[in-house]
């Protein structure tokens, strides 16, 4: 391989490990506010509101999130392809069981998984809010003269199909997670031998804490409404 190609490589890599930091960030609070709902429907409801009419949160932050997941999802299938392609033997005569563990091998699959999930979450909660403010031109986040964040929350997860599906999608997450913190810190070059055992540590506690919470928000409000 060229000088050229290889840094080309660690440069793709590197870009992937960054978006992932910003969205394991993301993520992070994105449960801190979805955990208000569990303890109280007004505090919910006034951090949702904030965020959801925040010009900043609105104009910039917003933009560069979908920027974001976009190009990690694209670009985790581009090095995919690519690392297979590089292969001189096929994979399935490499033993890959031997050589890797499951949630390096299927990246990809967990990957585009939670992006169906968040086809659905989109079409639950963005695309109807998108629809409010920008195209009713309603910015009050009332009904009936009371925010409706919390209501309308609580309503997506009266179907128990609905919160099924969170839940399973939010395991794959999990297993993607499992192998894209430590490998993040890996592309972006903390490799250690005396720092890499914790942050793998540190990896498997937030792949397993962080989606046990959206889990448990979801059950959660399942199990409240029966």
């Amino acid at each position: 391989m060229s000088k050229g190609m290889s840094t080309s490589s660690i440069g793709r890599k590197l870009l992937m490990a960054l978006s992932g930091f910003f969205l394991m960030v993301f993520l992070l609070q994105h449960l801190v506010i979805n955990m208000f709902s569990v303890l109280s429907a007004e505090l919910f409801n006034e951090v949702s509101h904030f965020m959801g009419t925040n010009g900043v949160v609105q104009f910039v932050l917003q933009p560069i999130l979908l920027f974001g997941v976009l190009f990690h999802l694209g670009m985790g299938i581009y090095l995919d392809i690519k690392n297979r392609a590089a292969r001189p033997i096929k994979y399935a005569m490499d033993k890959p069981s031997e050589n890797s563990n499951w949630m390096s091998r299927n990246m990809v699959i967990t990957g585009l998984t939670i992006m169906l999930f968040l086809g659905l979450h989109f079409y639950d909660f963005w695309i109807p809010e998108i629809n409010t403010k920008f195209i009713e031109g309603d910015w009050t986040g009332l009904h009936h003269g009371e925010f409706r964040y919390y209501d309308e929350l609580q309503m997506k997860f009266l179907d128990l199909t609905r919160v099924i599906i969170y839940c399973v999608s939010f395991v794959f997450l999990s297993l993607h997670l499992l192998h894209g913190f430590q490998s993040s810190f890996q592309s972006a070059g903390f490799n250690h031998n005396k720092y890499t055992p914790t942050i793998k540590k540190l990896g498997n506690l937030y792949a397993i804490i962080i989606p046990a919470g959206f889990v448990f928000i979801a059950l959660f409000h399942y199990f409240v409404q029966l």
